[in-house]
């Protein structure tokens, strides 16, 4: 009878230090997971910090890119209102994120090309500065998307592998969504030397 309550006990204890192990681990994934989100929105404000300057020093060169220039202060108003919390993170979200700094993206493109048109802000020694900064922001928010889907990937299949997904479900752990590219992404541009 002793030795039945003492392989009771050790199951018992065995059960328990597993469920303990499996739930803390679920939150070290999930704290992962916020970290890399906190880190994306982190490169996606440098970005929008940047946009105030680019847009003054365009401003004094290009004076009637007026429609170009309030553009991009609007999309980068629309951008910098959407927050997300990283506990609440799910596919609607993040696309509604994705959208607006897909638009601010575009509004930023329209705003490089003008530079084209204006020799004297391509020179500028500010503009080039504030671009090659965006640029490499632009690289950062590439690298952060690739490492918060990467952590993104190791949540979810620990909330999804069994017996683990017994935990998750009970504690509320659901799987997190990924970046995916934008729309068109999957064109190659095209490329023309004809002026």
């Amino acid at each position: 009878m002793k030795k039945t309550l003492a392989i009771v006990a050790i199951i018992i204890v065995v059960m328990v230090a597993w469920a303990v192990s499996a739930y803390n681990g679920l939150v070290a994934e999930q704290q992962k997971v916020e970290s890399s989100w906190a880190q994306v929105e982190n490169v996606y404000q440098r970005r929008a910090d940047l946009i105030p300057n680019l847009v003054a020093t365009v401003k004094g060169y290009a004076k009637h890119e007026k429609e170009t220039l309030e553009g991009v202060v609007q999309a980068r108003a629309n951008a910098t209102s959407v927050k997300i919390d990283a506990n609440n993170l799910d596919e609607a979200s993040l696309k509604k994120f994705q959208d607006v700094q897909g638009e601010l993206g575009s509004a930023l493109s329209k705003l490089l090309a003008i530079k084209e048109s204006y020799p004297d802000l391509k020179a500028n020694e500010n503009f080039k500065e504030l671009q090659a900064q965006l640029e490499g922001t632009e690289n950062r928010i590439t690298v952060e998307r690739r490492n918060f889907n990467e952590v993104a990937q190791s949540y979810n299949t620990k909330v999804r592998q069994f017996p683990t997904n017994i935990f998750a479900g009970i504690f509320g752990f659901s799987t997190k969504p990924y970046f995916q590219s934008q729309a068109g992404a999957d064109k190659a541009p095209t490329v023309s030397f004809d002026e």
